[in-house]
This record gives C-alpha cells, sequence and structure tokens, in this order.
C-alpha cells in the first residue's frame, strides 16, 4: 500500500520532511477494522509529532490521526461494522496514522460517517469533534441543555476544536458561546459557526469580556497559546469556575487559581484509546451521535480548505500552513 511517512524528525521544509513508501498491507485481527481511507485532514498532532519524534533507527513513521473511508475487512472480535461501513475516526497515537491507503483502527473509537457528508468533510471531524465534545460535557462537566445562565469562553475559536465546539456548546448547552478571533476573516468565520459573540485575543481578554458586558466568565477554553493568556484567562474566571485547556503551555503555575477556587482541566482526546480505558467505546458512541446531529442539520463539518490529493507534497503544504498558525477550520486531503 501507499502511505506518507517519514524516518527522520524535521522541519517541515527540510527536503525528506515527508516521504511517499510502499509498505506491506496490514491483517485486521480482534477488534480492528481495515479500513480504505478516502479522505485525511491535518492537525496539530501531525506537527507536533513529525517534527520531534523519531521512528526507531531504520523505520519509519506514518502520522496522520483523522480519516474518512471504507471498511473493507474485520477482526474477529468485531461486533460494531461490516465491510462496506463507510466510517470516520481519529485513531490512536500509539499504533501508526492513517496516512496510508489502508490502515488499522479499533472499532470502539469508530463512528458512522455522516449520511449527508462525503468523505473530505467527514475527515474534518473526528479528532476535534471528539476533543471538543470531551472537554465540554466531561472535563468542563456542562450538561446538554445546561448551562442557562452562564457563559463559555472559546478562546482561538476560529481553528479546528473551536469551530466544533462552539457549535456544540451553542446547539447543545444554554451557554452564551463567546469566540475569540484576531482577523476579519476568522471573526466572521465565527460568527456563522454560532458565536454570541467574538471578542479579540491580540487584545487584554479582560477588557474586552468587560466591552460586552461581561466582568467574568463561568467556563472557559483555552485552545491556543495558553501560556500568553494564562493571566488574562485568571482574572477573567469567575469564583469557582472551570479552565479547560489542550494545548502544550511551555509552564502553568496553577496556583493563580487558588484564590477563586477555580478547576483546571486538560483534554487529550487519545487517553481513551492509549490506555484502553473502560469507557473508550464513548469515542464510538459521540461520533455516532455527532453524525446523528449532522445529518439533522444541527451542527455542519468544519472544513474550510481542501489541498488536492494525499500525497508528500500536499501535506508538506498542510502542515506548513498548520505551523504558521493562520489555518481556519480543517484542511483536508483526498484519494491517493
Amino acid at each position: 500500500m501507499k502511505a506518507i511517512a517519514y524516518k527522520h524528525a524535521s522541519p517541515i521544509d527540510a527536503p525528506n520532511a515527508l516521504i511517499e513508501i510502499n509498505l506491506p498491507d496490514p491483517v485486521p485481527a480482534g477488534r480492528d477494522l481495515l479500513v480504505e481511507v478516502q479522505a485525511i485532514s491535518v492537525n496539530p498532532v501531525d506537527v507536533k509529532i513529525r517534527g520531534a519524534v523519531n521512528p526507531p533507527e531504520g523505520e519509519v513513521k506514518v502520522i496522520g490521526w483523522d480519516a474518512a473511508g471504507i471498511v473493507r475487512a474485520v477482526g474477529e472480535g468485531v461486533t460494531l461494522f461490516k465491510p462496506g461501513d463507510h466510517v470516520y475516526y481519529a485513531g490512536s497515537l500509539i499504533r501508526p496514522g492513517a496516512n496510508s491507503e489502508l490502515h488499522l483502527v479499533d472499532e470502539r473509537i469508530v463512528g458512522r460517517m455522516p449520511a449527508s457528508l462525503g468523505f473530505a468533510q467527514a475527515a474534518a471531524l473526528p479528532l476535534t469533534t471528539i476533543t471538543a465534545w470531551e472537554l465540554l460535557f466531561d472535563r468542563l462537566g456542562i450538561a446538554q441543555n445546561g448551562g442557562q445562565g452562564e457563559a463559555l469562553l472559546v478562546i482561538g475559536a476560529a481553528g479546528g476544536v473551536g469551530s466544533i465546539l462552539v457549535q456544540l456548546a451553542r446547539q447543545l448547552t444554554g451557554l452564551t458561546v463567546i469566540g475569540t478571533a484576531s482577523r476579519a476573516q476568522t471573526r466572521e468565520w465565527v460568527e456563522k459557526l454560532g458565536a454570541h459573540h467574538v471578542i479579540d485575543h491580540s487584545k487584554p481578554l479582560h477588557e474586552e469580556l468587560k466591552k460586552i458586558g461581561f466582568n467574568h466568565v463561568k467556563y472557559i477554553a483555552s485552545l491556543t497559546h495558553t501560556d500568553h493568556h494564562y493571566a488574562q484567562i485568571v482574572e477573567s474566571l469567575e469564583p469557582q469556575g472551570k479552565l479547560a485547556l489542550i494545548d502544550d503551555p511551555k509552564t502553568l503555575d496553577a496556583m493563580p487559581l487558588k484564590r477563586k477556587s477555580a478547576s483546571l482541566h486538560w483534554e487529550f482526546m487519545f487517553a481513551r484509546p492509549m490506555f484502553d480505558t473502560p469507557d473508550i467505546q464513548k469515542q464510538h458512541e459521540l461520533l455516532n451521535e455527532t453524525a446523528r446531529l449532522i445529518d439533522a442539520g444541527v451542527i455542519k463539518t468544519t472544513l474550510a480548505e481542501t489541498y488536492g490529493a494525499i500525497n508528500a507534497a500536499n501535506l508538506r503544504r498542510a502542515h506548513a500552513m498548520i505551523e504558521s498558525g493562520r489555518a481556519m477550520g480543517k484542511i483536508v486531503l483526498e484519494g491517493f
């Protein structure tokens, strides 16, 4: 099978940062599905791993943790899917990624693809949807249809996770949703996704919130540059409020949260598959529920740009855009 991989962690402008190779076709066993990959999308995790994680000497590393495709074969323990099913999923960090023609994935973290979407539109969703869903409902503990009278601030609302988090919070809770964006294009994007308000994160957040009538907010989802915004986050959070984050601040001192009895929550959507948690199948369930919501027209895909076929050149271009920090929504590649 064809795959896009690398031999050494490198900057994206290095000649062999990503290369096209051929690998043996994988064979499913246990609860694995063998998926013929039709489309993939690119996330910051791809960029971080490609730039820092070396495969064992003499081996290659295939990355990519968002895919949509067709089930071609199943392991002997599979009960949720059959060959021919259209699926979408993010996969697991401790297994090869999905930048390949064929891919093995545990059925418990796979969802049935929305019937109303094509493969490219579906591939934009899994990783960010799982992240946003778990952050909102599991980490922040907001009940569906709950949150009336409270506000959620989403820092970095135009990115991949923010684009789906804004929709989930607006459509499935009673929260007032406040997104941040610093450019006219991204501001318009966040408004179209359903945010009640959009403020500028290039300015002090606390002052920006005051301009729209909020002295504090109960919930904050910090999706990017947490270390840069941290003092403003603490200032903006209500006493007994909740902060959830997904990025990798170089340092994070939790002590400033103490005086407000505020709580800190990490969201890492790979934790369930990495540790094979007892509730791992929740990812299958939430992806199926997301598909239902999409087909019902409640939420929509976050696909922003399609970069063409799945090859090394197009993937390098997508990685470079992610690294620029200017990506909006999701970047997708389709077809080998």
